[in-house]
């Protein structure tokens, strides 16, 4: 392998982290913490939208959103996201990463503050206008995931690429606990002002008018933090990798990472980087020879993983009750059922996610990527058939702690892990030129994947007893069946994990092949 690389690039493979590496993070990262933000607060107010406008008059619990409905409004940012991340993917790499990164943010603002304003008083026109609102919300959202990881990794040194690359996916963990604090304190502040009865004292009072504000106002907030990076991104420059290997102006990616590095790159002739390129297309022959099994590799260990990551929240119903953070709604008013939802949610990040994603922070330039989503989907596989084949032993009250445990085990696992690394791993062994474009391949794959194991496993955990299904559902295989297919749907991640390659330690180009000369003969070479 020819290591013939132009100077500016080895200029920012080699540099010490500054300043400027940090103000990348912070960017990228805060888009990350408005996604998660945008994508998970709508489950801190589902309960409240069922009791607002699905109440039925003399019913001994309080209304829910139908099945139906429940499945449009959770999931339709996730369709969203998909598109989102395929065209912005794609745009990203036609474009340049910057052009595109402030859209992916003013979609965002705009349909954050439009879903708080979602109008009607029926509930068919409300969810509707919700619906369209966060489809184009996700939209947006979806265009964050490819940009963000693309960039921060054409920011990078390759000694600490992984860390900043995780680092801004761990604002994730940091947007869900955001999500979990605001609520309290709004839920807080109306239950101050507008005191109700709960549900079994007084049905109809026990959802007050003003509660109508609360879910709006949680929804509208994720605007703000989105709004704050706006102008941010705008400075950015476009990353030196862009500009040089695929606008191949190596004049200004010399200019700009000298204004950024603080020191002198001399740029070399264009005719180097026209022998160091090669002009292959996406999904033509020769890229399915070089990177085909690669593109294989990360599209399905991001679609296993997000099956059984976000499969888990079916099982948050049944820990929360367990150890008793949500009573029985009945036994609450509207306001402070969102209240005690969004504490069990805040305590889940806190506890759960933010450690697991930082762990992944500490540890990614030092054992590895394979390793760690090694670890990773082995110990959720370990966990879920703990689990599952013992379940009844779980079920009795004396042993659920154990069962919080063991969840708590899963959801660590799967952020120091897969979660991370499926994210990281996308931004650094693709060609410049279509670097983006695979990422949102690959994270596209991945959110099809969790509307698998959100919505696919809600059906399919229901007891085979039609009558002890949840109300609308139809008889599934159970939960114990469920979690067995979960341990094996973990199995199949970590063989996938082997065509996968390593990237620890090395230079972009070098893992995409960038840095050799068009007759260079290179195939995809898994890991072993």
């Amino acid at each position: 392998m020819a290591n013939d690389q132009l100077q500016v690039l080895t200029a920012l493979d080699v540099a010490k982290t500054q300043w400027y590496h940090y103000t990348a993070i912070i960017i990228a990262g805060m888009g990350f913490f408005t996604d998660a933000y945008d994508l998970f607060c709508i489950s801190l107010v589902t309960k409240l939208l069922g009791r607002i406008y699905y109440h039925v008059e003399g019913s001994p619990k309080p209304g829910t959103l139908p099945p139906n409905v429940a499945a449009a409004v959770n999931g339709v940012a996730f369709c969203g996201t998909i598109v989102g991340q395929l065209f912005f993917g794609w745009l990203g790499d036609k474009l340049g990463r910057k052009k595109v990164y402030g859209m992916t943010l003013m979609i965002m603002i705009i349909c954050s503050v439009a879903s708080g304003l979602s109008f009607g008083h029926e509930p068919k026109t409300v969810m509707a206008t919700l619906c369209f609102f966060r489809f184009w919300l996700g939209f947006g959202v979806g265009g964050d995931y490819p940009l963000s990881a693309t960039i921060m990794s054409e920011y990078a040194n390759k000694k600490t690429r992984g860390a900043f690359i995780a680092a801004v996916f761990a604002m994730q963990g940091f947007g869900i606990m955001a999500g979990g604090i605001f609520a309290i304190i709004i839920s807080s502040v109306f239950e101050a002002k507008f005191p109700a009865p709960a549900y079994a004292d007084d049905a109809l009072g026990s959802t007050v008018s003003q509660a109508d504000f609360v879910w709006r106002i949680i929804l509208m907030v994720g605007a703000i933090p989105a709004a704050m990076t706006y102008y941010s991104r705008s400075k950015m420059p476009e990353t030196a990798r862009y500009t040089a290997l695929v606008a191949k102006d190596v004049k200004q990616a010399a200019s700009d990472m000298s204004r950024v590095l603080q020191v002198e790159i001399e740029a070399e002739h264009e005719k180097k980087v026209e022998e160091l390129s090669n002009d292959y297309s996406l999904f033509s022959k020769e890229f399915m020879k070089r990177h085909g099994l690669h593109l294989l590799g990360t599209t399905s260990t991001w679609f296993l993983l997000d099956i059984a990551f976000f499969s888990q929240n079916l099982f948050q119903k049944d820990i929360y009750s367990a150890i008793g953070w949500i009573p029985p709604a009945q036994t609450m008013n509207a306001v402070q059922e969102v209240f005690k939802i969004a504490c069990a949610q805040t305590i889940i990040a806190l506890c759960s996610a933010i450690p697991g994603y930082w762990f992944t922070v500490a540890f990614i330039d030092v054992i590895g990527r394979f390793a760690i989503q090694m670890m990773g989907f082995f110990f959720m596989m370990v966990f879920m058939f703990a689990l599952a084949i013992p379940y009844n032993h779980w079920t009795h009250k004396e042993n659920r702690i154990g069962f919080v445990i063991m969840y708590s085990l899963t959801f660590f696992f799967a952020n120091f892990g897969p979660n991370a690394t499926t994210f990281i791993v996308p931004a650094e062994i693709f060609p410049a030129r279509f670097r983006s474009t695979c990422h949102g391949i690959s994270a596209a794959s991945g959110k099809v994947g969790a509307i698998v194991g959100a919505f696919g496993f809600l059906y399919l955990s229901q007891s085979p007893d039609k009558d002890k299904t949840d109300a609308g559902y139809p008889p599934g295989i159970g939960v114990r069946n469920s979690l067995i297919v979960l341990g094996v749907v973990n199995l199949l991640g970590l063989l996938f994990t082997f065509l996968v390659p390593e990237s620890k330690g090395k230079s972009l180009e070098e893992m995409s092949g960038e840095n050799e000369n068009k007759d260079s003969d290179r195939r995809t070479v898994p890991i072993v």
